[in-house]
Formats: structure tokens, C-alpha cells, sequence
């Protein structure tokens, strides 16, 4: 049988993803945003979601929910959301602000689980925020886990993903279990080619994004984010992978019975002529300075792609970078393959939800990299997935967070984005970015 895990904090479904690629079963995600809720149930139909605060609770319910009947846990996987300050003469863990973390601890150790990874920003390793992290795995010990150190930064960069992104993650298991080794980076067949030409060892963002149409040719995404098209380019094999076209693409995960024919994830953003000039005076791997939106390079990476803020703090979207051939910011689907995520993972529809899903994703090839390792320390081979899964209801996918939250009959939280305050301070955004020849899109 195949691993089970367990997703904590689980967003869209980054590591849910990662690692059912690497051979696990997920069996329960919890999330407390409806929003995301709804997303990753459409991606995981079979997975059960609890839409609840994670301090409500216990490693009961959510085994439970799960349906385990008695089997073990193998992996609680997840990044729970801290401050990280470590302020003199306290503990940064007796922080209310830090309290998930205790929770994400708490989670392992009721479910018992044989092993976890918990990831978080690169920002805990450095400064005062050690302190802090020292903590945090004082905190696993005592609950009865040890924790793989030296602790180790990972770049998804390096596992086959076309962006510069850096991520802490931390392995533990249960005392008594083999700790999981670190993955060692992938390598790319043409990498000597590469590190000749001055180029990166992986996939570029030519060859994540060169054989997708333009959006800005399809009327339709005006006014929705996925439209019918054959106009697909050869694509490179780090594409194909994503488009479902090779034997390897489904790894050990499940596959889905999805629409290659549709170019989904694409909703168009509007921008003025002039931001439009300034995009396509600014040259690759460059900063525009009026916007200080990043500038693609064909034959570069990425920069880290961000979530911006959440509703509870005002809801801004970070800036999505520009095209490297086309005069706009890239799209959620373009976002999405900068990112890992094949093409038939679907996002919220609207830009501002799906750019923040995937800028809080952890990439899925990171993911699936760590879950291997992971495999290994359970002494487990990885079996791929049977059968074909029916993706969910699209109309999960159009969900605002009111609507999300009647779906799973729960409260939505805590939202500025509502507020008329936060009306207001969006439109004086607007106007101020439009001054300056950018109009921010926010659906």
C-alpha cells in the first residue's frame, strides 16, 4: 500500500502534489481559507479537506476525517505561518503570533506519524530568527522527534524548477524511525552545455513558457480564465512534462482525466499603453522602475514568485513579472509553470487568489524531491498510482470567499479585502499606479 500523508497549512496543494508525485496517498488537507479549500478539493477530489483552524483540532478528528481506520500516518507534511522574532529574554515560541507552529507540533505528535517535513521561509535561518528556530526544534524533541541538522535551505532552482526560490526545510521522524536524508539537486543532461553558454542547469523560462499562446490573442480571457485553442507550440521537454505529454509526466501520482485542448488559468490583465512601453524598453532579467516589476529572461530563471498579502492585511497582490516576449505581466498559467505545476492543475479563477496560490505554493517538483527522500527513510518503493481521477466541480474554481465559505459551512475570515476601508485604499492604489502608467488588476 502507499504511504499516507497528511497536509497541514495546505493552500492550494503545492506539497500535496509533490508528494502524491513521489508515490503517497494524501489523505487529508487542512486550511483554513474556503478560498484555497475550494481549489485544492477540485485537485484532490479524493483527499478530505478540513476547512478549520488548526487549533480547533485534534489528531482524532483529523484522522477521522481521513478514514485511516487504523492506519498509520507516515508523513504530516506543511509550513505553519510565524513570526519568528526571538526577542531577548523570551521565547519567540510563547509568542501568540508563533502559536501554529506549536500547533503544526501538536498535529505530529497526536497522529503519531512516523515522519514530517515542515517548511518555512528562508528568513528563520538568519539573525535573530535562529534563536528561534532552535526552538522550533526543541519543541519537535520534546514531543519525541528528532530532527535531520545541519538543517538545510533548498533552492527549487535546483530540483528541476525554472525559478530562484529558497525554502527552509526541516526533516524529522519519530524516535525509533530513520531520519530522512536531504534530496541531492537534480541535474539536466545539457548542464555542462549550460554552464559553458553562462546559462542555468535547468529548465529556463523559455522553456516553461515558449510553446503557450499569448493570451492577449483571445478575446474571451477579458472576461474568463480559460478559453478552447489548438494554438499550443512545440513544446521543450520540461513543458511536456507539464502538458501530460511523457511517459514520466504523472510520476507516481494519479492521473487526471483533464482537457489538454484548453488554455486554462489565463485570465488577460489590462495595462495602458504606457506601461506597455516601459515593459518593452526594459531588458531581460531587469527591473522597470516605475513599477519594479521583473523582466523575464528567455534564457534565465525566474525571480521568486510572491503571494503579496493576505485578506486579513489588506489583500495586495505581489507583482507578477513581465514577459520576456510579450509587453505584459505573465498570467496565473504562466505563473503556474514557472512554478512546477502541470498544466492540469487549475487555480481560482480570478488573478488576485490564483497569483497568491501559487506564490504560497511550495513548487511541486521541490515537493516531490523531499517526499523521495522521505520514501526512502520509510523504506518504502514508490508505486505509481492506479486508475484515472475525475478533477471536481469547476465551479469551485469561481468561489470568492464569501461563496467558499457557505460551500463548507463555515465563517469566512477576517477580511479587509470586504471592508469598504479596504475598497478605498485599493482605489486610491489604482489611481496612484495608473499615474504612473500602470493599472492594477485585482480580478
Amino acid at each position: 500500500m502507499r504511504p499516507i500523508g497528511i497536509d497541514l497549512f495546505a493552500g492550494a496543494g503545492g506539497l500535496s502534489l509533490g508528494f502524491e508525485q513521489a508515490g503517497f496517498d494524501v489523505a487529508a488537507a487542512v486550511e483554513i481559507d474556503p478560498v484555497h479549500c475550494a481549489v485544492h478539493k477540485f485537485n484532490f477530489p479524493n483527499a478530505a479537506i478540513l476547512p478549520h483552524p488548526i487549533e480547533t483540532l485534534s489528531g482524532t478528528d483529523i484522522a477521522k476525517a481521513a478514514g485511516l481506520d487504523g492506519r498509520r500516518v507516515d508523513c504530516v507534511f506543511g509550513g505553519a505561518p510565524c513570526q519568528g522574532f526571538s526577542l531577548i529574554g523570551h521565547r519567540a515560541l510563547d509568542d501568540p503570533r508563533n502559536r501554529l507552529v506549536r500547533e503544526f507540533v501538536r498535529i505530529v505528535a497526536e497522529l503519531d506519524a512516523r515522519t514530517f517535513v515542515f517548511e518555512n521561509v528562508k528568513g528563520l535561518t538568519v539573525g535573530r530568527h535562529r534563536g528561534f528556530l532552535d526552538e522550533i526544534v526543541e519543541e519537535f524533541a520534546a514531543a519525541g522527534y528528532a530532527v535531520r541538522v545541519p538543517w538545510r535551505v533548498l533552492n527549487a532552482g535546483n530540483y528541476g524548477v525554472p525559478q530562484h526560490r529558497e525554502r527552509l526545510i526541516l526533516l524529522g521522524a519519530r524516535e525509533g524511525e530513520t531520519l530522512p536524508d536531504y534530496p541531492e539537486p537534480a541535474t539536466n543532461l545539457a548542464g555542462t552545455r549550460r554552464r559553458i553558454a553562462n546559462l542555468p542547469d535547468g529548465p529556463t523560462c523559455g522553456d516553461a513558457l515558449g510553446d503557450l499562446p499569448d493570451a492577449d490573442g483571445f478575446e474571451a480571457l477579458t472576461g474568463s480564465d480559460a478559453v478552447p485553442t489548438d494554438a499550443f507550440a512545440e513544446p521543450s521537454p520540461y513543458a511536456a512534462g507539464l502538458r501530460c505529454l511523457t511517459n514520466d509526466s504523472w510520476h507516481c501520482g494519479y492521473a487526471r482525466a483533464w482537457d489538454p485542448g484548453e488554455l486554462t488559468s489565463s485570465a488577460r490583465t489590462a495595462h495602458t499603453d504606457i506601461s506597455r512601453r516601459r515593459f518593452r524598453e526594459t531588458g531581460p532579467g531587469a527591473t522597470e522602475p516605475i513599477s519594479r516589476f521583473f523582466k523575464l529572461s528567455e534564457k534565465g530563471v525566474s525571480n521568486t514568485l510572491r503571494a503579496g498579502t493576505d485578506g486579513a492585511r489588506g489583500a495586495f497582490t505581489s507583482p507578477r513579472p513581465i514577459h520576456y516576449r510579450y509587453e505584459r505581466c505573465v498570467t496565473v498559467r504562466e505563473m503556474a509553470r514557472l512554478h512546477g505545476f502541470p498544466d492540469w492543475f487549475r487555480f481560482n479563477a480570478t488573478k488576485w487568489h490564483g497569483a497568491r496560490q501559487i506564490g504560497n505554493a511550495v513548487p511541486p517538483p521541490l515537493a516531490r524531491a523531499v517526499a523521495g527522500s522521505v520514501t526512502i527513510a520509510l523504506g518504502r518503493a514508490p508505486t505509481p498510482g492506479e486508475g484515472m481521477i475525475e478533477l471536481g466541480d469547476p465551479a469551485l474554481l469561481a468561489f470568492d470567499l464569501s461563496a467558499a465559505a457557505r460551500h463548507f459551512g463555515v465563517a469566512p475570515p477576517p477580511s479587509r479585502r470586504d471592508r469598504k476601508s479596504g475598497a478605498r485604499k485599493r482605489k486610491q492604489v489604482d489611481i496612484e499606479r495608473e499615474r504612473l502608467g500602470e493599472l492594477a488588476v485585482h480580478a
